[in-house]
């Protein structure tokens, strides 16, 4: 009984230190992502003149 004790001590005192690194990559992944879709509806138009509208609106202009 204090052998099989041991062995789960062991197995559950184990680093996952792989997986680290593929959290990185997913995170960096998916903040690329992200950044391209804002980058890309900060060139539309029609969002640009909702901002400009609640801004105005928000203003009274």
């Amino acid at each position: 009984m204090q052998r099989l004790f041991k062995k789960v001590r062991r197995v559950s005192q184990r680093t996952e230190s792989g997986m680290v690194s593929a959290e990185y990559a997913l995170g960096t992944v998916a903040s690329t992502g992200i950044a391209g879709i804002l980058i890309w509806l900060s060139k539309q138009d029609w969002l640009r003149e909702l901002i400009a509208n609640i801004f105005r609106s928000l203003l009274g202009i």
